[in-house]
């Protein structure tokens, strides 16, 4: 093992990402880098009437925020939103929910035009329907400070795809992030969004969950993934992805030197998907952060991923949750971790398998050669192990006592384990720096607790609320 090779810090994504999750429910947590300038470059449609409306708006330009909303809500026939109008001079608008619909999407994209307080812009659940999308993609070509946009649930369908296809084929925008959930996409959809993405290079961030796009759509992801060289996280959950679209999508990932994080859970990829995902994982050398949790894999195809695992170098997180997978394909997993001298794994997360006391044996062996690894299990059979469970102390406390004696502060402590000196930390290195320090002995449950108080889903471990 390479202890002196450094662990990449994930910046999110996110955020999918968000994050660093610890847990079966957490999402991505890859970030997104940090954006370059775009040189502005306006682009026309003359046959757009919200386009040509929203060129309107260059007369109230030097008029305020508020009295420029007010006065496109009345062009519209709308009722303002108060909370839009509340918060317009902050960076993260939340507008879900918000029933506003196409013409109430309009207003607040023709307020935005010059705004330029607003990063992150939230519409979800919103039934703004094709002609929204067309407003807000009108106001992106002006307004080059949002980053971050959320339509998910707004039944944009084909021809919302459309608008954004062509939108993405541009690349004239600042936004980094795009979340496109739920939006009843088919495979159609999916071909228009490909082409676009195959090009793209600014969108870091992209979901597209709870969608339909079936095999065929995956075939289409698997090419895009090819080629394109921005996107560093991709949800792919609940879309109906068989063995077909599964092998389709690593074939792409073979190729792909971007991404970093992909959420292909509550599929259908079963054994022969995973084995796919197998031989994808002795090749990438960039994906990160894994996600096949609810994909039929059964021990058979735990062996088949465990192969990829002897290999691969970069990948820290693999959540194997709500498979059909027991103790035996387990115990496959983690030797097969063991056996990687270069492996990076820091979490695998197979939280309904219940194991032994067997395993937790063989499992101590492993971060003996690993000390950043943290598997995730279901409850230990055995009395002994289930003892020590519930006779865990505190692991804060304990590095309180110890402070206490030693005369110093919990912060200063906590810092001695960053060979920087600094207050922050990925979660890799903190959990092997708690592992391998001697002054307050701690086993690797009592660090999974402490990593939970100190964590902030980013992958991250921040001292600095210590203070």
């Amino acid at each position: 093992m390479d202890d002196e090779e450094s662990i990449e810090s994930k910046t999110q994504v996110d955020t999918l990402s968000e994050l660093a999750p610890h847990s079966s429910d957490d999402m991505l947590y890859c970030e997104a880098e940090t954006p370059t300038t775009v040189e502005k470059e306006k682009t026309t449609q003359e046959d757009s009437e919200t386009d040509l409306e929203i060129e309107d708006t260059e007369r109230y330009y030097t008029t305020g925020q508020k009295e420029l909303y007010l006065e496109a809500c009345k062009l519209m026939g709308v009722v303002p939103a108060s909370y839009f109008i509340r918060n317009m001079e902050e960076s993260h608008m939340n507008l879900n929910h918000h029933g506003l619909g196409p013409k109430g999407t309009k207003a607040i994209a023709i307020a935005l035009v010059s705004n330029t307080a607003i990063i992150k812009l939230e519409l979800e659940d919103n039934s703004i329907m094709e002609e929204g999308v067309l407003s807000l993609v009108e106001m992106l070509h002006e307004n080059y400070y949002l980053q971050e946009l959320n339509i998910s649930n707004n039944k944009i369908g084909l021809e919302g795809a459309r608008i954004i296809s062509d939108f993405l084929q541009g690349n004239t925008s600042s936004l980094l992030k795009l979340k496109l959930s739920g939006n009843n996409f088919k495979k159609d959809s999916a071909a228009l969004l490909c082409q676009a993405l195959s090009s793209n290079y600014r969108i870091r961030t992209l979901s597209l969950s709870h969608n339909e796009f079936s095999d065929t759509a995956g075939e289409y992801l698997g090419q895009m993934l090819g080629f394109n060289v921005g996107l560093q996280s991709l949800d792919l959950s609940w879309n109906h992805f068989h063995t077909q679209g599964a092998t389709a999508l690593c074939n792409g990932l073979r190729m792909n030197v971007t991404l970093k994080a992909l959420d292909l859970s509550m599929n259908g990829l079963g054994n022969e998907g995973a084995l796919a995902l197998g031989e994808v994982l002795k090749l990438n050398s960039c994906l990160c952060y894994l996600d096949v949790s609810s994909n039929n894999i059964n021990n058979e195809g735990a062996n088949r991923i465990s192969k990829g695992l002897e290999f691969n170098e970069t990948l820290q997180v693999l959540k194997l949750f709500l498979n059909p997978i027991n103790m035996e394909g387990a115990v496959v997993l983690i030797l097969s971790i063991k056996r990687n001298p270069k492996s990076k794994m820091e979490e695998l997360d197979i939280a309904n398998v219940l194991v032994t006391e067997q395993f937790i044996r063989v499992l101590d062996g492993v971060c003996a050669i690993h000390p950043q690894l943290d598997v995730i299990h279901k409850t230990v059979q055995g009395f002994s192990t289930r003892k020590t469970f519930l006779n865990n102390t505190n692991p804060m406390k304990m590095i309180q006592s110890y402070a206490e004696q030693q005369k110093i502060t919990v912060l200063e402590f906590f810092k001695r384990l960053n060979s920087t000196g600094s207050m922050t930390m990925p979660v890799g290195e903190f959990r092997k720096a708690l592992v391998q320090q001697n002054k307050v002995p701690m086993n690797r449950y009592q660090v999974r607790e402490l990593i939970k108080k100190l964590d902030e889903k980013k992958g991250i471990v921040d001292f600095s609320s210590l203070t």
